[in-house]
């Protein structure tokens, strides 16, 4: 019985020190650098976009298992941001914004992944068309980085890099149109079918960038 009075008296002070710590995260609440947390996303959605780039050239239809590494690591930090974003009081702007241009960079690497495995999976090999879509992206994603990095401190170099992001989507999109005006002069209908399936997921991923940037622009309008 003396024993049982210890644990209820332990069990009571632990419950008391519980009810002090939820007082405490009440009074200051935890700050996250949210800053941060894109740049590490940005980086390594355009380190995705990179090992795309590098498998699509070496043209042997490996598994690219570096990609899917990439992309699951991004989702893991893309996750943890989201349960930061729950319990952080203040954030350096817009929550929405955050969210949403986190999901936007996460669909980039969703993707660049097809793109790779369902070329592996219909033997659709690397022809200039891909290749040059995926560099432009590669471009686009590197300057997204960068830009997202510079925006903290010198928002006007970060704005300053809009543009040249922009001018990567609207190239992928006339790439885009212009392959499969070549593709479909092809007499091959299957083929035709393989080959737009690809084209369209970087012509997505480039799609994703522009909704990207304008959410980044909109974020770098509205830093004080």
């Amino acid at each position: 019985m003396k024993l049982l009075g210890l644990i209820d008296r332990d069990d009571v002070s632990e419950k008391k020190n519980a009810g002090k710590i939820r007082l405490i995260d009440l009074i200051f609440p935890p700050h996250y650098d949210f800053y941060g947390m894109l740049c590490d996303q940005a980086e390594i959605t355009a380190k995705g976009v990179q090992v795309l780039l590098d498998w699509l050239k070496t043209d042997d239809l490996s598994d690219p298992q570096t990609l899917v590494v990439i992309e699951e690591e991004a989702d893991k930090m893309r996750y943890a941001m989201e349960g930061k974003l729950l319990e952080a009081f203040v954030t350096p702007f817009d929550r929405q914004d955050i969210y949403s241009i986190s999901r936007q960079m996460d669909y980039i690497l969703n993707y660049s992944l097809s793109t790779a495995l369902e070329m592996r999976a219909f033997g659709v090999r690397t022809d200039e068309a891909i290749v040059k879509m995926t560099e432009t992206l590669n471009e686009g994603t590197t300057i997204l980085a960068a830009a997202i990095d510079k925006m903290r401190f010198d928002k006007k170099a970060a704005e300053s890099m809009i543009q040249e992001i922009r001018k990567r989507e609207r190239e992928i999109e006339s790439m885009y149109i212009e392959s499969m005006k070549h593709i479909f002069a092809i007499n091959d209908p299957i083929n035709v079918l393989k080959k737009r399936e690809i084209y369209h997921h970087l012509k997505d991923a480039g799609r994703t960038l522009g909704i990207t940037v304008d959410i980044l622009h909109r974020i770098i309008l509205g830093i004080d």
